[in-house]
């Protein structure tokens, strides 16, 4: 019934959707700053992420490549919060999924590649931090399983690193300008799972508000951008994704 259904919810035809950690824990891969974060049970680990700290240790890299190895999300699938926004983003409502997750869930799930913009790269591709060459992570984990404990780049020898974003790092070219293009361009701006404290993604909250969005916050915690939302949910993720989606699509049919 349309009365079940919040203002923010009716008729929306341009949605944008911005995926944090939170989003696939249920998928079993940690947050980084949550109660049972990654980061938060040993700040140390942060220093994995830390592109000038990865470059000038080579213990650090060796360990980062065990850590790829036995990344739990080799083995994660698709929860039920991401086959809802897949639904959405297949649906007539033009749906961009702007994400800050490197684990590709998202396309898993059913989400047009086309219609995910990821922040923070991918997790299943190598770059040379030498000759920029790229290779899929697949390979790279197969020289570490057969012993090359920090394997270089084949072309020139440099060091490889996985196709994400690290502390230090610039995001890739164009791909913020088209983050900003997809949150200036909604209706409804729907944050999920995410802390709002990494720059630039947070700031697109700001950009979507500003552009005449409404912005409607699904995370556990409190967030920066809490006073500038028409609705902030608080249930979990799992549960209030779907019925979100649910709303958004019968509201879009009639």
């Amino acid at each position: 019934m349309a009365a079940d259904r919040p203002g923010w919810a009716r008729g929306v035809s341009r949605l944008s959707v911005l995926t944090g950690a939170g989003i696939s824990t249920d998928s079993g891969i940690p947050d980084f700053r949550g109660p049972s974060g990654v980061w938060t049970k040993n700040p140390d680990a942060e220093k994995l992420s830390t592109y000038q700290a990865y470059l000038a240790d080579p213990e650090l890299r060796r360990r980062s490549w065990q850590q790829r190895l036995a990344h739990p999300a080799w083995s994660a699938e698709p929860n039920p919060a991401h086959l809802a926004v897949a639904q959405l983003a297949r649906s007539a409502i033009d749906t961009q999924v702007i994400t800050q997750n490197i684990d590709g869930l998202h396309q898993r799930a059913g989400t047009p590649p086309g219609r995910v913009i990821e922040l923070h790269g991918t997790m299943s591709g190598v770059v040379c931090t030498g000759c920029g060459g790229r290779t899929a992570m697949t390979e790279a984990l197969a020289r570490v399983r057969a012993g090359e404990a920090d394997p270089p780049c084949t072309r020139c020898g440099g060091i490889l690193k996985s196709a994400t974003i690290m502390f230090g790092e610039a995001l890739e070219p164009g791909v913020f300008e088209a983050a900003v293009s997809a949150a200036t361009g909604c209706e409804l701006m729907l944050a999920i799972g995410s802390t709002l404290i990494v720059e630039p993604a947070a700031s697109l909250c700001a950009i979507a508000v500003e552009a005449g969005a409404a912005l409607v916050i699904v995370n556990r915690d409190p967030t920066p951008y809490d006073g500038a939302a028409t609705a902030v949910i608080r249930e979990p993720i799992g549960t209030a994704v779907p019925r979100i989606a649910g709303q958004l699509l019968a509201a879009s049919s009639v």
